[in-house]
């Protein structure tokens, strides 16, 4: 669902810069600085992790690289950061959403003009990809 809302979802997920640019190497996030339509972003990989993020992720989780793995276990950490990583499991989808709106550019109520997905349509990438939630849909914020 998250890499649907970034515009990374795909077989290049994990290679894939701000902009949609690929990358070649996974040794290390690329602290390239992309600017589109007066936005710039050092965002990268699946999740779109600012350098400034995946350093201190990479510091905190001892990540040696920026494989796949790497970048799904620092996703997960900042989802429980966030204090989501129990809605996530307890199948309350939409709070985790709302408590991690401003991660995500993309996602609904971040507010950062990026062009943001709306709740609707997180939840259907989300049941495509084959999870499961209660349904809260007519309040975004509750259980937050």
């Amino acid at each position: 669902m998250i890499q649907y809302a970034e515009g990374t979802l795909g077989p290049n997920a994990y290679r894939t810069l701000f902009g949609g640019r690929l990358i070649n190497s996974l040794e290390h996030h690329p602290n390239i600085t992309v600017t589109i339509g007066g936005f710039s972003s050092t965002a990268a990989g699946a999740y779109q992790f600012l350098y400034s993020t995946w350093s201190n992720l990479q510091q905190t989780l001892r990540l040696t690289d920026f494989s796949p793995s790497s970048q799904d276990r620092a996703a997960v950490e900042i989802i429980w950061q966030k204090g989501a990583l129990a809605d996530v499991l307890a199948g309350n989808t939409v709070a985790a959403i709302y408590k991690c709106r401003k991660v995500w550019a993309s996602f609904p109520g971040a507010g950062y003009g990026q062009g943001e997905k709306s709740l609707d349509a997180m939840m259907k990438a989300y049941t495509l990809a084959g999870g499961q939630y209660i349904n809260l849909h007519s309040n975004p914020a509750a259980g937050a």
